[in-house]
């Protein structure tokens, strides 16, 4: 479009940021150009003279700071109290230019009336699609007749901002529509929950803040922040569910002149030690290593990474330098908009083939780090030049990131500055290089029938390693071995350890479930992650991973016991992939906006009806508030019973902020009464199973399920059990392992403590044996009697000539042992074999006359403590096996393992002492040390 009489037009040029505005009008005028004030004193106007497609024109560039509107209630609508939230699903909505872009709102107006033309310079992506529609609409209401056009540009550089002058294209009103329905979602569902939320519970609980202003805290709501929320607090209950299990592993390594092979058992490991023990014994007995497979090594290639792309970006810069991805973005939009890098919020990983790959290389010869690298690339006869890999994502509006100019390190960079541009830099050179190749050998051989390999790498060439530092390829190479040959093992042993839990989700882990899942869009997700710590719903360590707050965890588990997943990634995944279909016109923003407002409407209303789950885990979590109202009783949870204290309200299931279990009064804080419950209590559910022999009816029974390693050996981990008084299994739990109390301050004069008493509960150091105070079942007069120490009667066991002692606790005969921990090796000690009974002493302190026999305590650490898991040196010494019988020993005496337990009747192969096994034999062969 062209003035009457090819007169020259006057054009309206709009960035997104006072800064590309300036670097736009710096190009296209080669550096010549006026500048003058506008009405906001950040956003300054360019003039200078241009040509597109041969029209002369009079430039006019100028800028906004990001959006220029924001969507907003109606004023009727606007204030918390002014209605109810489940009217926000269908109030009024307006955009409107806030208060502090006025000013820029005044400067398009008087530009767009003296102007022929409006072309939008917006970030070329939807979200500035929908920026440039603003402009549009505030020029228009004052020149409804502009002819308007969209420039597109991926990076500050002479050649593309040409380019994108001369080839100016209608703007995509389907994008903007697709973030309209985005903005208007989740206005209306972040309002109407975070005013549900911070009514509901900012008085009624103490939550933590900072600064002082808990009063005035907001409990926000957002259906990106939440899901990201979910998946922090998942794994963080995956680690706290997780139960240690002991596991063993047969170890193998042979030391030659070629260097040390380390060989690794092809079962992995077992569970059970008995079977290992056996296994292991089988193989020390005949420890001949017969190599059985020896494969020609195999060529292994490392393929270069694909294209950057910007949650790679954000994953690498976390991972390599701890760099948070908001952090990460602000650094490279300040290296875009100073021409150094291309445009960094992209989700495209692919080149197209109209991109001169060679000319980024070649810019990049000059660099003393890697241009040396850079210049091999370009040689034709070296073959290191690959053209990059197609990574399957294009966004069909910006390449990858990718460096679009030379730079040593400017003056005013800081160190961030130059790792986010060394990383953009080796990552494109890697992509267009050769992959890194190894030869692979790997061994097998047998001993007594197992079998064990070891694996060696060998680089052949490192191509791309050589210059993408950030990644290695470890390995090592092994020993030649021939098929055929044996060897006995410089070293064979059977270690132990234990299982452990998945670790937090680091920065890089989060982001990759949040794009798995589809939540929020690479150039918003690394802002959902900053909201969850300003809100104070997660917190990160030093090294990137994250961890729930109390608040964080509170309400996902509140919503997930209401039985709704808003704090998974489906329902958002859903709605981001409706969005997309608006983008591409295969839905409408009305659709959309009925399908997903409908449905979270509801579930918002039935949210509302089961509030009380929200407010029962918040008591498990925080304090109640000074600022309850009077008429709100505290949370109610599973009713197990009526009180029996103030009679008035049912005591219900619940959980304390350390997620230990009590059956409480549902008065409280008026009435105090509370039953604690087992310390480890894993889980308790309220049956509809009601107790026959505990009044006043009904009173319901609970599910439980205990920690295994929690509890003595003889008790089940899963019990249906009475709060009432009639159940000892309960009372015996918690008068051996005691209860998961928090705090024995809370508890008021005359409220009822934490174990039970005849068919109720019972105060404080009341003996569950004979009802009297003072004292516990473990010092019960009834049951012990002679001094507080008695000293045992030592005797023999007729049937097998063992010296024996009386145990003072239940009177059988318990025989004498031998300790086998570090710090007791060869002491000896009583302990009682009665399932159920911790009766020990030591030998000598009987023989001293100190009498000092303990029940369920122990000294120098070889008490009876059940199923232990420590076992000593595991491997270098064996230290039993479990379950076992008493296998008897020279002079009547049995030997026991670490933890007081005796072993097996199994004996060393090789001398057949019971005492030890071959592994720790000092007769062992000579000839080989294993």
């Amino acid at each position: 479009m062209s003035r009457r009489g090819g007169g020259p037009v006057t054009v309206l040029n709009v960035a997104e940021k006072p800064s590309v505005a300036k670097s736009v009008a710096g190009i296209l005028s080669r550096g010549s150009f006026r500048t003058r004030e506008g009405r906001s004193r950040y956003n300054k106007i360019f003039e200078f003279d241009y040509a597109i497609n041969g029209q002369p024109c009079r430039m006019l560039m100028t800028s906004v700071i990001g959006h220029l509107m924001e969507l907003e209630f109606s004023d009727r609508f606007r204030k918390w109290h002014s209605c109810d939230p489940a009217d926000l699903y269908q109030a009024p909505v307006m955009k409107h230019v806030p208060e502090d872009k006025k000013d820029i709102k005044k400067t398009l107006e008087e530009e767009a009336r003296k102007s022929d033309w409006l072309v939008l310079w917006l970030d070329c992506d939807r979200e500035g699609e929908n920026i440039a529609f603003e402009v549009v609409d505030v020029c228009r209401a004052v020149k409804q007749n502009l002819f308007i056009r969209r420039a597109h540009f991926s990076a500050l550089i002479d050649r593309e901002i040409h380019e994108a002058a001369q080839n100016l294209r209608e703007p995509n009103q389907l994008f903007a529509q697709a973030v309209d329905a985005r903005q208007e979602i989740d206005l209306r569902i972040g309002a109407s929950f975070t005013r549900f939320q911070t009514m509901l519970l900012k008085d009624r609980f103490s939550i933590d803040s900072t600064g002082g202003e808990e009063r005035s805290r907001v409990i926000s709501y957002g259906p990106c922040q939440f899901p990201t929320l979910g998946f922090i607090v998942e794994r963080y209950w995956e680690i706290q569910a997780h139960e240690p299990e002991e596991f063993w592993t047969i170890n193998c390594s042979h030391e030659s002149e070629e260097g040390l092979a380390t060989f690794n058992w092809m079962r992995g490991h077992l569970f059970d030690y008995v079977s290992a023990v056996i296994l292991y014994e089988m193989c020390v007995l005949e420890p001949t290593a017969t190599v059985m497979n020896v494969p020609h090594p195999r060529e292994k290639f490392k393929y270069p990474p694909y294209p950057l792309n910007t949650i790679e970006l954000e994953k690498r810069a976390s991972r390599y330098f701890r760099l948070s991805s908001e952090h990460t973005m602000k650094v490279a939009e300040e290296l875009y908009q100073a021409g150094f890098i291309s445009y960094p919020r992209t989700e495209t990983d692919s080149f197209s083939s109209r991109t001169d790959l060679r000319a980024m290389v070649e810019e990049q010869t000059r660099h003393p780090a890697w241009g040396p690298y850079a210049q091999r690339l370009l040689e034709p006869e070296g073959g290191h030049w690959r053209n990059p890999g197609n990574g399957g994502h294009d966004d069909k509006a910006h390449p990858p990131i990718h460096p679009t100019k030379f730079s040593s390190g400017e003056s005013n960079w800081s160190r961030d500055h130059l790792n986010v541009y060394e990383l953009v830099v080796r990552h494109y050179l890697a992509c267009v290089s050769q992959p890194a190749i190894a030869a692979e050998t790997t061994v097998e051989i047998d001993i007594a029938g197992e079998r064990f390999s070891a694996s060696g790498r060998a680089i052949l060439a490192k191509n791309y390693l050589e210059v993408y530092r950030f990644e290695s390829w470890g390995g090592s190479v092994i020993p030649v071995y021939e098929k055929g040959q044996q060897f006995i093992p410089t070293r064979l042993t059977l270690d132990s350890a234990v299982t452990r839990p998945p670790p937090l989700l680091s920065e890089a882990d989060l982001l990759s479930c949040m794009d798995k899942a589809g939540i929020g869009t690479d150039a918003t997700m690394h802002d959902h992650i900053k909201k969850l710590l300003d809100r104070g719903y997660a917190t990160k360590d030093a090294n990137t991973r994250f961890s729930p707050t109390n608040l964080g965890e509170a309400l996902v588990m509140g919503y997930d016991d209401m039985g709704y997943e808003l704090w998974k990634p489906n329902l958002r995944a859903i709605m981001e992939h409706d969005m997309n279909e608006v983008s591409v016109g295969s839905k409408t923003k009305a659709e959309v906006l009925q399908t997903c407002l409908q449905q979270m409407k509801a579930c918002f209303l039935d949210a509302r009806v089961k509030k009380a789950k929200l407010l029962e885990t918040m008591t498990i979590f925080f304090e109640r508030s000074n600022n309850t109202d009077e008429g709100e009783n505290q949370t109610a949870g599973e009713v197990v019973r009526r009180c029996n204290l103030c009679h008035e309200s049912d005591m219900a299931l619940r959980k304390n902020r350390d997620g230990n279990f009590m059956v409480g009064c549902m008065s409280y804080p008026q009435c105090r009464n509370a039953v604690w419950l087992p310390g480890p209590t894993l889980e308790a559910s309220v049956t509809a199973d009601v107790c026959q022999s505990c009044g006043p009816a009904p009173v319901y029974k609970i599910r439980f399920k205990f920690r295994q390693i929690g509890i003595p050996p003889g008790f089940d981990t899963n019990h249906l059990g009475c709060v009432g008084g009639c159940d000892d299994i309960l009372k015996q739990l918690i008068d051996i392992c005691g209860t998961g109390s928090r705090s024995q301050a809370r508890t008021a004069p005359g409220a009822s403590s934490n174990n039970f008493q005849g068919g109720n509960i019972r105060q404080n150091n009341t003996c569950i044996h004979c009802q009297q105070r003072g004292h516990t079942s473990a010092n019960c007069p009834s049951r012990i009697s002679g001094s507080r120490n008695p000293r045992p009667t030592t005797g023999t066991n007729p049937g097998n000539d063992e010296t024996t002692v009386s145990c003072n606790t239940c009177g059988t005969p318990c025989a004498l042992r031998t300790a086998n921990t570090e710090a007791n090796r060869g002491r000896r000690f009583f302990s009682c074999p009665s399932q159920g009974c911790n009766f020990f002493a030591w030998e000598d302190s009987i023989s001293n006359g100190s009498g000092n026999a303990t029940a369920g305590s122990n000294s120098g650490g070889s008490g009876r403590r059940g199923r232990a898991r420590g076992r000593g040196n595991r491997g270098g010494q064996s230290g039993g096996a479990r379950g076992g019988g008493g296998g008897r020993g020279g002079g009547g005496t049995s030997f026991v393992s670490a933890t007081g337990e005796p072993v097996s009747g199994r004996r060393c192969f090789s001398c057949g002492d019971p005492s030890h096994f071959a592994n720790a034999c000092p007769n062992r062969n000579s000839n080989g040390n294993f």
